[in-house]
C-alpha cells in the first residue's frame, strides 16, 4: 500500500498508508470523538474546510450508505485515521469507505497514531495541515503553512448552502423558515416533521423572508468564521431585520449569528468541540449533546443586549445556550437532531413551534412571554 503523510503546520510529520482519492489536501486539522457516526460527520457542511482526524480506533465497519448522508457529498477536505476497515459489515449493503472516499475525490490516512495527534491538537491548538504522497515535500510543506490563508478568512457558508428558495409543502399548519448556512439533512429531516418548510440561501435579506409567510425561522448550522465580514455583512444584518417580527431558533453557527446580531462578541475557541457526548447543563439536568464547532460566544458580550446564556458545557463552561429576556428567540450551540449522537434535545423543534403557535394571529411587535411556560426540560 502506498505511503501518505499528514504534515502539520508545527513540524510534526505523521507517515501512514494512503486510502480514498490521489489527491493532496490543505486545511485546519480537527479530531471528533464520536464513536461512530463517520459518514454523517465525513458530510456534515460544518467540517467544510477541515481535515477530519476521527478518534475511535477502527473507522468504517458498518460501510457507508445513502442513508447516513447529511449533504450532497463529502465536506472534509481530508480524513485521518487509525485504521480503515476493508471489510465491514454488510448490514447495511453499502461501499467502503475507502470506496466512498474515492468517488467523492476526498483523500484518507490510515495507520496513524490518532491518539497522539488528538492529543497534540488539545495541546497546541487547531492548526493548518496538508496531505501529501511525498514525503520530502514536507519541509517546503511546513515553510509554506505561516503564509497559507486559514479556510475559516473565507466565506465557506456560500460553498455550501443552497442557491435558490427551496420549499417542502408537508400538509402542515405552520410554514417556517430555514436560513442555509450549510444545513445538515436531519434538521430539515426534524423541520418537515412538524412544519412546512421555506429554505433560504445564505445572503437571503430580511425583507424578502418576512414577507414570504413563514411563521418563524431556523437559522441552521454551518462552517467557519461567523465574523468573517460576507457574514457580518449579510445574515448578521438579516437577523437583526427580523427580531420582533417572527420567532427566532439558532443552532450552531445559528447561535453565534444570533449573538452577533444582538452585539455579543464570538471567540475562537483552541480546539472546538466535535463529537457526539458533550455535557450540557440546561434547566437543572444535564443532557449529553452532539456537536461540532470551533467558536463560541463570550458569555460577557451579552451583557445589556437582552441575549441571556442559558445553557453551559459541564466541561469546560463555555456558552452552550442562549435566549431572549422578553423576545421568542432563543439558540443552540448544539445539535438537537443529532446525527450522529443522542436526541435527548430533540423537543427543542417543538420548543419552536410552540413559540410559533403563541404568535400565531398577532400583528406588530411579538414578545417572548411564554419562553417560560413552552415545552422544555
Amino acid at each position: 500500500m502506498a505511503s501518505r503523510f499528514l504534515v502539520l503546520e508545527d513540524g510534526t510529520v505523521y507517515e501512514g498508508d494512503a486510502f480514498g482519492a490521489d489527491a493532496g489536501a490543505y486545511g485546519e486539522v480537527v479530531f471528533s470523538t464520536a464513536a461512530g457516526g463517520y459518514q454523517e460527520s465525513l458530510t456534515d457542511p460544518s467540517f467544510r474546510g477541515q481535515i477530519l482526524v476521527l478518534a475511535f480506533p477502527m473507522v468504517g465497519n458498518y460501510g457507508t450508505t445513502d442513508g447516513f448522508v447529511q449533504s450532497g457529498g463529502v465536506q472534509v477536505r481530508a480524513v485521518a485515521v487509525h485504521e480503515c476497515c476493508k471489510e465491514p459489515s454488510p448490514m447495511y449493503g453499502g461501499r467502503t469507505i475507502d470506496e466512498y472516499l474515492r468517488d467523492n475525490g476526498v483523500p484518507g490516512i490510515s495507520g496513524i497514531d490518532t491518539r497522539d495527534l488528538v492529543i497534540r491538537i488539545r495541546t497546541a491548538g487547531t492548526m493548518k495541515a496538508c496531505l501529501t504522497d511525498e514525503g520530502d515535500a514536507a519541509p517546503g510543506l511546513v515553510a509554506n503553512m505561516g503564509s497559507m490563508p486559514v479556510p475559516s478568512e473565507g466565506n465557506l457558508v456560500a460553498e455550501v448552502s443552497t442557491g435558490q428558495v427551496r420549499r417542502y409543502e408537508e400538509g402542515r399548519e405552520r410554514t417556517v423558515g430555514l436560513l442555509d448556512f450549510g444545513t445538515k439533512a436531519s434538521i430539515l429531516r426534524d423541520l418537515r416533521a412538524r412544519f412546512n418548510v421555506t429554505v433560504f440561501p445564505w445572503d437571503t435579506p430580511a425583507g424578502e423572508i418576512a414577507s414570504s409567510g413563514v411563521e418563524g425561522v431556523l437559522l441552521s448550522n454551518g462552517p467557519g468564521d461567523p465574523g468573517q465580514p460576507e457574514m457580518v455583512a449579510g445574515p448578521v444584518q438579516a437577523v437583526k431585520g427580523l427580531v420582533g417580527k417572527m420567532p427566532i431558533y439558532g443552532i450552531c453557527l445559528g447561535n453565534q449569528i444570533l449573538a452577533l446580531a444582538f452585539g455579543g462578541r464570538v471567540y475562537k475557541m483552541k480546539f472546538g468541540h466535535h463529537g457526539a457526548n458533550q455535557p450540557v447543563l440546561f434547566g437543572g439536568r444535564v443532557y449529553i449533546t452532539s456537536q461540532n464547532h470551533g467558536f463560541a460566544v463570550d458569555p460577557g458580550s451579552l451583557e445589556g443586549t437582552g441575549m441571556a446564556a442559558d445553557q453551559f458545557n459541564v466541561s469546560d463552561r463555555t456558552v452552550e445556550g442562549m435566549r431572549h429576556e422578553s423576545l421568542p428567540i432563543f439558540s443552540t450551540q448544539y445539535h438537537p437532531e443529532a446525527s450522529p449522537g443522542p436526541t435527548d434535545t430533540t423537543f427543542l423543534f417543538d420548543r419552536f413551534g410552540d413559540m410559533i403557535e403563541r404568535g400565531a394571529g398577532r400583528r406588530g411587535r411579538i414578545t417572548g412571554s411564554s419562553w417560560s411556560s413552552a415545552r422544555g426540560p
